[in-house]
């Protein structure tokens, strides 16, 4: 059997192509609503971690710092298989949304951190000697900055967050790779798994480019 016939068999992509896309639109739809609800909960988690109550800052550090810490891997599990035992039972679904967006969270709440903390302390100064309420200062005056400052590292952090849902697939959830896995084996062919890699490589790399043209395009406003 040729290089061709084994790695890039068009009849077994055709035939598999329905299952990639089924596929690729969970991927999809686990990935933005893992993304929407981290970065949701990283903002309040970062503005905890500045400005709450000592205990509760306390609390934020431990979380950002434990969850940046374990594997996404590990949640997932933790969740899926060991959550059972306490009688809490969450489908694939939910399982792979609360693992991702508890990791999503943590690794937001750390830019959102950054960012704000980017912003020069003279402009809740000047907000504060204005009249401004902090709340209002935040809303209107600090992250409207701070989002630019942190647009680039967060859109990496979307990157990687579409690239993990594959871990999905241990949890029995159809995603792309899951999807590719079991065309593999109905097929005995490798193709769908080249097929995956293709879908991937087609949604990811313009984000990734993407990525690249936010931060030479923030270096080059920070320089001037």
């Amino acid at each position: 059997m040729s290089l061709i016939d084994t790695f890039f068999n068009p009849d077994v992509i055709a035939s598999s192509l329905p299952a990639l896309l089924r596929g690729f639109l969970n991927t999809l739809l686990l990935g933005i609503m893992s993304i929407v609800i981290g970065i949701a909960v990283g903002l309040l988690i970062s503005l905890v971690r500045l400005y709450g109550p000592r205990p509760l800052r306390w609390i934020a550090i431990g979380y950002t710092d434990i969850f940046r810490a374990l594997p996404v891997l590990v949640v997932l599990i933790l969740i899926y298989y060991a959550l059972p035992f306490l009688g809490i039972r969450l489908s694939s679904w939910a399982s792979a949304v609360t693992a991702f967006a508890i990791i999503m969270s943590a690794y937001s709440a750390e830019v959102f951190r950054s960012g704000i903390e980017s912003i020069p302390k003279g402009q809740f100064e000047a907000a504060h000697a204005l009249g401004l309420p902090f709340l209002l200062t935040l809303r209107k005056v600090v992250l409207p900055q701070a989002i630019r400052v942190v647009i680039p590292p967060m859109t990496s952090n979307c990157v990687s967050m579409f690239k993990d849902t594959s871990l999905a697939s241990t949890v029995a959830l159809p995603e792309l790779l899951k999807e590719a896995t079991n065309a593999q084996s109905l097929y005995a062919n490798p193709s769908p798994l080249i097929g995956a890699a293709l879908v991937y490589l087609i949604f990811l790399w313009p984000m990734v480019r993407l990525v690249s043209l936010l931060e030479r395009r923030f270096q080059t406003e920070k320089t001037r």
